[in-house]
């Protein structure tokens, strides 16, 4: 049987979510804790350490792995890390805390208790410095992923974790969630040995089918592996996307060779070190490559085009398994009469249209009408739907609003 890669740092999965059988003893337990809740990145980035999403992480990082990770992508252990991974309180939260004792996380939003922690040790960071570091900037009016780390609270707790709860993502998502052993299970299952990811959070358009269909030419699979975690406002919701992509494999690509999956965290959109984070938790779902196209996991123009390509060849040698897929910049040529990329296409920028989700989703927001070359027909229909759907909702609030008929939420 063909052998997928191995998990990140070379061992086993290593989830940390507990057997099924022992979980009501210990959400009884943790009934019994000091809690601390958990902002919904956080929940994320939990869930992903209880699914094995993160191995070989035990928990969230110490001081001296936060310090390593901005400064050199290294834990205190020396294992390659791109992103912290932390937990932060605050200070009056914090002050009832010692290093030795037992926490209860719970979900921030919804007051669930999903996991318990031994916190072995608390402490502060420079919330500007580690965005410079991971982001490249600290611009918290504008970007998104600086907006969060700066919410943050001001002491961090760090250790290890015993997940009790996936939250609601096995049940909303049954379709498409899946945790890396069972991801790594359907592979095996189709005798696949390399396989390419394709990260996603936005519907699938013609440059991300064009960048699929190049990676179903040179692998025995594509993992398409989208984002069901939270977004920032204006981006398209995971159940709308999951639709979308299931009409487009279904109609535009052959049969058994695309698998579609989605994961808990959420974006961070810090550019090239999101892009090896992805990678990272991509080689533990079993994949062997992951598809880097222009501006992966970027916003606004904080990044250039090609950066979380080229950060690839800036890393420690031998620190992933996993490799990059890269792919040049996309689009439809008139002249070509199809999807090209600058590698394939010698005309002009005059006879490109060029792609992105972002044209996508402002163009439909508005009520246009989108080109052909944007999008097949079943997955324009899809995403018509879904912004008509909102069109209704916001007349019938402004109805409501007119006529004195709006609930109180």
């Amino acid at each position: 049987m063909p052998r997928l890669v191995n998990p990140h740092g070379g061992g086993s999965l290593k989830p940390l979510l507990l057997p099924e059988e022992v979980r009501k003893e210990e959400l009884k337990r943790a009934r019994s804790l000091p809690p601390v809740r958990l902002s919904s990145r956080e929940k994320g980035d939990l869930i992903m350490l209880g699914i094995g999403g993160f191995t070989p992480l035990d928990g969230f990082m110490t001081r001296a792995d936060w310090e390593g990770v901005c400064d050199g992508y290294k834990t205190a252990s020396g294992l390659f890390w791109p992103i912290p991974i932390t937990l932060s309180t605050d200070e009056a939260t914090a002050q009832g805390i010692q290093a030795g004792m037992e926490i209860a996380l719970v979900d921030g939003e919804a007051g669930t208790i999903m996991a318990t922690m031994k916190v072995t040790e608390k402490y502060t960071i420079d919330k500007e410095y580690e965005c410079k570091q991971v982001f490249w900037t600290n611009d918290a009016a504008g970007h998104p992923g600086v907006q969060k780390v700066m919410a943050q609270k001001e002491v961090n707790l760090a250790g290890p974790v015993k997940v009790i709860s996936e939250s609601f993502y096995p049940t909303q998502f049954a379709n498409v969630y899946q945790r890396p052993a069972e991801a790594r299970k359907l592979f095996e299952e189709k005798g696949w040995k390399t396989v390419a990811a394709l990260q996603l959070r936005n519907p699938m358009h013609r440059s991300h089918e064009f960048l699929a269909k190049i990676a179903v030419e040179v692998m025995d699979g594509l993992y398409i592996h989208q984002l069901v975690g939270k977004l920032k406002p204006g981006d398209i919701p995971a159940e709308v996307r999951v639709k979308a992509i299931d009409v487009l494999v279904e109609n535009y690509f052959v049969k058994n060779t695309v698998i579609q999956g989605g994961y808990p965290a959420e974006m961070r959109y810090a550019g090239p070190r999101e892009a090896l984070l992805h990678a990272v938790f991509r080689q533990n779902y079993g994949c062997s490559h992951l598809i880097v196209g222009r501006d992966h996991a970027g916003v606004g123009d904080y990044y250039g085009p090609f950066d979380a390509q080229k950060i690839f060849e800036e890393i420690p040698e031998g620190a992933l398994v996993l490799q990059p897929l890269k792919i040049d910049w996309t689009f439809h040529c008139f002249k070509c009469g199809g999807m090209a990329s600058m590698r394939t296409c010698p005309h002009g920028k005059e006879d490109r249209l060029l792609l992105s989700g972002t044209m996508v989703r402002k163009t439909l927001s508005e009520g246009g009408e989108l080109p052909k070359e944007f999008s097949r027909p079943e997955v324009v229909k899809v995403l018509q739907e879904y912004y008509q759907g909102l069109e209704e909702k916001v007349e019938i609030k402004l109805h409501g609003a007119a006529t004195g008929d709006v609930k109180k939420q």
